[in-house]
């Protein structure tokens, strides 16, 4: 059941950092779930220890939790279009 929540969310905060980066519309659906994912991922582990904040891996959806990963999914959202298109946006 986490792993579905996982996804559920991670879709989620891909899709609202997809919307930031203003990217939405070259993309679909599946990158913006791996985004969200992945830049969960990456900051829960690095960036919630330094912080002391939760970890949206260990099942804690709290405010800075959930900040953090969406930053983490916007900052991957820039490096994917860095090395896919060049530009930063």
């Amino acid at each position: 059941m986490g792993l579905i929540i996982l996804i559920i969310v991670g879709g989620i905060l891909g899709w609202l950092a997809s919307i930031v980066m203003r990217t939405d519309g070259q993309q679909g659906i599946l990158l913006n779930v791996v985004v969200g994912i992945i830049g969960a991922l990456l900051a829960g582990f690095i960036l919630n220890p330094m912080i002391g904040g939760g970890n949206i891996m260990a099942g804690d959806f709290s405010v800075s939790s959930l900040l953090v990963s969406f930053l983490g999914a916007v900052v991957l959202l820039a490096i994917v279009n860095l090395v896919r298109r060049g530009s930063v946006r």
